[in-house]
């Protein structure tokens, strides 16, 4: 392939990671929007972000199959707008119920634009025959920087939240389809297995427990970052909105200069260094009841974060046997499994005793991803 179309479609995948990071920050902006709206507490909160799961969770079995059958730039091109209008009526009416749906459609529309995006990002990856994947995620947390910043400047400027989530929405539903245009078409793996992905085993299932690991760990972050700030640190709105923007700017720090480190540290080494990080940054939030440790501790979870899911998509995109859009979306499984127990066990745990106790669990994960490095990124 020559390289303008190559840089053309490097630089529409970067904008598209740039789309789904923005998405996720507006939505972790609004949780505190989305809690008062609907008058719940922390566990029906944790049930809506269980709604989530659950969608992508199911979304993700037909994933390999869908994304080779379309190809990543059909299927980001459907999922980026449905993921926009979801997101745009969470607030939209006073019944809890159409919440729950919102979020059935974000989780399901969510993770297949995310397998899409990642499919296409391994295929560049191999034909540029030199390490990208952590740029492109980079992006993602570019675009979640952005969208907590804005966020928090449209709290300052005291406009609605209603006008916020169409604004947003609507722009990064614009370029999505945009982008789209110039991605290119991934061709069609071997032909499709005629029943939905199984939990995957092997290599694959080894990732993706590193995977639900590091997924709990942002998983919680984007959900309860801005709420903990708010309410245990009692930041006004336009502060908490920067627990998600400064967890997003040290995450894409980390990502943009990925390639770099990823070069020159074995896949383990950096695996076990992120784990430690991630548990440190979070600890320092806890302790230290100050709003400005909290903004620390969540951008050093965020570079401790920062490379684990590029590394490990990047991995199971290249299991010998396996298409990529079947890897990724194989260990994407596993992944969302844990990304799906975290909120809601967070939240009970902050129903009964705080959310500080309930982010404890971030911690624990981090730690354990940490201990369980060199095991399983030997295989």
């Amino acid at each position: 392939m020559t390289l303008a179309p190559l840089a053309g479609a490097s630089a529409a995948l970067r904008v598209q990671f740039f789309v789904a990071g923005m998405l996720f920050a507006t939505w972790g902006v609004h949780v505190p929007t989305v809690k008062a709206h609907y008058g719940i507490g922390e566990q029906a909160l944790a049930l809506a972000m269980l709604a989530g799961g659950v969608g992508a969770l199911a979304a993700l079995m037909w994933a390999g199959r869908i994304v080779g059958r379309w190809g990543p730039r059909a299927v980001a091109a459907v999922t980026s707008v449905l993921s926009c209008a979801s997101i745009a009526s969470v607030i939209a009416t006073p019944h809890y119920g159409a919440l729950i749906a919102a979020m059935l459609v974000f989780g399901s529309c969510g993770s297949l634009f995310d397998v899409a995006l990642n499919a296409e990002a391994s295929e560049i990856e191999r034909l540029a025959a030199r390490p990208l994947m952590s740029g492109f995620h980079g992006m993602f947390s570019l675009g979640g920087m952005v969208g907590a910043g804005l966020g928090s400047l449209a709290h300052q400027w005291q406009m609605a939240a209603q006008v916020q989530l169409l604004l947003a929405t609507g722009a990064c539903a614009a370029a999505a389809l945009l982008a789209c245009r110039a991605m290119l078409p991934v061709p069609e793996g071997p032909a499709g297995e005629p029943h939905p992905l199984s939990l995957p085993r092997g290599p694959l299932l080894l990732l993706g427990v590193l995977a639900s690991m590091g997924l709990m760990a942002e998983g919680a972050m984007y959900d309860w970052s801005v709420l903990f700030l708010k309410q245990e640190r009692a930041s006004d709105a336009g502060t908490a909105a920067l627990a998600y923007a400064s967890f997003s700017a040290a995450m894409a720090a980390g990502r943009f200069g990925g390639d770099w480190v990823r070069a020159r540290l074995a896949p383990r080494r950096l695996m076990r260094l992120s784990g430690w990080l991630a548990a440190a940054g979070m600890t320092l939030s806890l302790l230290v009841p100050s709003p400005l440790a909290g903004l620390v501790g969540f951008a050093l979870v965020g570079l401790g974060l920062s490379n684990v899911v590029p590394v490990l998509f990047s991995a199971a995109s290249q299991v010998p046997g396996v298409p990529p859009a079947h890897g990724i979306a194989a260990v994407s499984s596993v992944g969302y499994l844990g990304m799906m127990a975290g909120p809601p066990l967070i939240g009970l745990i902050a129903e009964r005793f705080s959310l500080t106790a309930g982010l404890v669990v971030v911690v624990v994960f981090a730690a354990f991803m940490a201990l369980s490095a060199k095991r399983a990124m030997r295989a």
